[in-house]
């Protein structure tokens, strides 16, 4: 569950807002707290998601106390506040968890205070979680009902059992075709793999980078500054912007207009619109399923186990740092296993 502001929240208080009547006032030491956990998070290049999730439980902490004074926060404090989330809020035990991280990071890294024992906090129960999976022909059919090139885009998801937002954020230079090898940078926990090419998606992956290197040329010439890229690497590689190798797999269709330097830039194509067009393949296909884009990515794992893909094997797949987390696929087959990277799109079938 993503955490959301109490609706106590009200524009006057966002660290972000001033207010006109007060511009002589002393700053707000949330506002200065708030600020100064974005800055470690930056610091420690975590993810955006991370910096909004941490925030945002940063700022609920600060409404259940009723804006107690940061330095005036204590253990008690926070067992409260993750006491009234499990019975008051219902939230689940994933979300509980996630505010105890958020403000147990906030505690060390911005109030410099360690949180001491938790003991008397009433924990969420983790209920056992079986993923949805879709049979290899539920996946044929929501395949058939996408366009161009939102099809490409869960033949990847399916047959590399990437996360969508690692899917988006592919450049040209990750592809290697003569390896047949697929490279994910600073995938959750920062962390880098590789997982194979499928080769039935060898020619139609090509046919898609000649038309991303056409468009590519054709922002050349219209004279914009290039793709977004991580700050250091383009502090680091002023050009590097314009080269074809950091240029994205799945570009957005539009241009960006930076408004603090006038420039165009090019964004990765939106994980909104993928997520958009795969509901609308899923009622299509008329499935008796929920499905998502991650569902492919729990698909892909669920399929390599039932063909005897070894549990370690598909855990270096998928990137878990946790074996434990890669056990949750054995609830959905019956296997036996053997070691061998392979992707379930090259399974010889006859279905794609």
């Amino acid at each position: 569950m993503d955490p959301s502001p109490e609706p106590s929240l009200r524009p006057a208080d966002s660290p972000s807002s001033g207010n006109k009547n007060q511009t002589n006032a002393p700053p707000c030491p949330w506002n200065q707290a708030l600020l100064s956990l974005s800055n470690e998070i930056k610091v420690r290049q975590y993810s955006p998601k991370t910096l909004k999730s941490y925030t945002l439980w940063a700022e609920k902490l600060r409404y259940f106390t009723l804006h107690k004074p940061p330095e005036m926060l204590d253990v008690e404090d926070v067992k409260r506040f993750l006491t009234h989330l499990a019975v008051e809020r219902k939230v689940a035990a994933s979300s509980q968890n996630q505010a105890f991280n958020a403000l147990l990071f906030f505690f060390r890294h911005v109030l410099h205070r360690e949180f001491g024992t938790m003991e008397g906090v009433v924990r969420v129960k983790r209920k056992p979680y079986i993923p949805v999976v879709l049979s290899r022909e539920e996946v044929w059919r929501v395949i058939e009902n996408l366009k161009y090139p939102f099809d490409l885009i869960v033949k990847i998801l399916y047959g590399c059992g990437l996360r969508l937002s690692e899917c988006m954020k592919l450049r040209i230079q990750d592809l290697n075709f003569d390896a047949m090898i697929l490279t994910i940078h600073d995938g959750k926990g920062k962390k880098d793999r590789t997982v194979p090419i499928p080769q039935k998606l060898k020619i139609e992956l090509e046919n898609h980078l000649h038309l991303v290197v056409e468009k590519h040329e054709k922002d050349l010439a219209s004279g914009y500054a290039g793709v977004f890229l991580p700050s250091a690497i383009e502090r680091k590689y002023p050009g590097a912007a314009k080269e074809l190798v950091w240029q994205w797999v799945f570009p957005s269709k539009e241009l960006t207009l930076v408004p603090d330097t006038g420039e165009l830039r090019r964004y990765h194509l939106h994980e909104t619109h993928v997520q958009k067009a795969i509901k609308m393949a899923v009622r299509k296909s008329k499935l008796l399923k929920r499905a998502s884009a991650h569902t492919f990515r729990h698909t892909f794992a669920s399929h390599l186990l039932a063909a005897n893909v070894d549990l370690r094997t598909i855990q270096e797949l998928l990137g878990h740092s946790d074996i434990r987390t890669t056990m949750i696929y054995t609830h959905t087959v019956i296997s036996t296993t053997i070691k061998e990277k392979k992707s379930p799109l090259d399974f010889d079938d006859g279905i794609f």
